[in-house]
C-alpha cells in the first residue's frame, strides 16, 4: 500500500492505494464518523485481485488537514465531503467506481451517487447513517454537547467521542485500542473546534441528503440513481447505534438492494473484515 496527500482547493487530502490496476473498476471505500482510512485495513487485502482501492481520510480526519483558520470555512456535511471525493476521483483521473461506505461514510456514498450517477458503478452500505435513521438517541446527546461545548473541557468532549466509540462496538475492547489512532486529530491545537464542526454536521437532519429513489432515467439536477445500480446493504447484527430493524427499513426503501447481517456492530469493517470483504467481493463480482 502507498498513500499520499493530494489537494483540493485550499485542503489537503490523504489517501492511500492498494492493488492493482486490471479489469475491473476502482473501488474507493469511505469511513465514518470518528474514524478513519484505518477502519477499512483489514478488508483492502482480502478485496480480488484486478481492483485499483482507493481509501482516503475525509477532511479533517486521520491524516488529512484539520481546516484551517477555522472550520467554518469548509463545508463539513455530508455534502461537502461528497463534492471533495468527487474531486479527489477528478485529480485521480477515476472517472467510475465502486464505492463503500461505513456509518456516514454511507451517506457520502449515497450523496456522491445521488448528485453524479455517471461517476458510481456500485454501492456498498455499511451500517448506513441516513436522514431517516438519524439522530438516534445517542445523536440527540451529541447534540447537546454541541450545545454544552463552550464550557466543556476538551478532555470531556474527547472521552464522550470515546465512548461512543466503545458502545458502538460488539467487541469495546478491539475499538478502544484503535480509539487513540481515530481521536488523535482532535487532541491537536485545532483539534476541538473541528471536532465540535463534525459533531454539528452529524447531528443536523439536513445535512444527509434524501435516500434517492433508483429511477431508469435520472433527472436533469442528477438527483436520482440509476435502477442499473447494483447495492448491497451489510449491517452488523449487534450494532447498538442503529439497530438491524434500520437496515432493513433502508433496503425496503432500495427494493433491487441485497441486505447481509453480519456479526458485529457498527463499526463492521474494523470489527469483521472478513465478512465485509465477502459482501464487497459479491457485489464486485454481479
Amino acid at each position: 500500500m502507498r498513500g499520499e496527500f493530494v489537494e483540493l482547493r485550499n485542503a489537503r487530502v490523504y489517501y492511500y492505494a492498494a492493488g492493482t490496476r486490471g479489469v475491473g473498476e476502482p473501488v474507493l471505500l469511505l469511513h465514518g464518523f470518528p474514524t478513519s482510512s484505518y477502519l477499512w485495513s483489514g478488508v483492502v487485502p482480502r478485496l480480488p485481485r484486478g481492483h485499483r482501492v482507493i481509501v482516503p481520510d475525509l477532511l479533517g480526519f486521520g491524516r488529512s488537514d484539520l481546516p484551517r483558520p477555522s472550520p467554518i470555512d469548509f463545508d463539513l456535511t455530508v455534502r461537502g465531503h461528497a463534492d471533495r471525493i468527487v474531486e479527489l476521483l477528478d485529480v485521480l483521473k477515476v472517472e467510475r467506481a465502486c464505492i463503500a461506505g461505513q456509518g456516514v461514510g454511507a451517506a457520502v456514498a449515497l450523496a456522491v451517487a445521488a448528485r453524479h450517477p455517471g461517476r458510481v458503478t456500485r454501492l456498498c452500505l455499511v451500517n448506513a447513517v441516513t436522514a431517516a435513521t438519524w439522530p438516534t438517541r445517542d445523536g440527540l446527546l451529541a447534540r447537546a454537547i454541541t450545545i454544552l461545548a463552550p464550557g466543556m473541557p476538551s478532555s470531556w468532549l474527547l472521552a464522550f467521542v470515546r465512548r461512543a466509540l466503545r458502545r458502538g462496538s460488539a467487541d469495546p475492547a478491539r475499538l478502544a485500542r484503535s480509539a487513540d489512532h481515530y481521536l488523535r486529530p482532535f487532541s491537536a491545537p485545532n483539534g476541538r473546534p473541528t471536532l465540535l464542526a463534525h459533531l454539528r454536521a452529524l447531528t443536523a437532519r439536513a445535512s444527509y441528503p434524501p435516500i434517492p429513489t433508483p429511477t431508469a432515467t435520472p433527472t436533469a439536477t442528477q438527483t436520482a440513481m440509476p435502477t442499473a445500480m447494483p447495492i448491497a446493504i451489510v449491517w452488523g447484527e449487534r450494532d447498538p447505534l442503529l439497530p438491524v430493524a434500520s437496515g432493513h427499513a433502508l433496503a425496503a426503501r432500495l427494493p433491487h438492494a441485497t441486505l447481509d447481517v453480519v456479526a458485529g456492530g457498527h463499526y463492521l469493517p474494523e470489527e469483521s473484515p472478513e465478512q465485509v470483504a465477502a459482501v464487497l467481493t459479491r457485489l464486485l463480482s454481479g
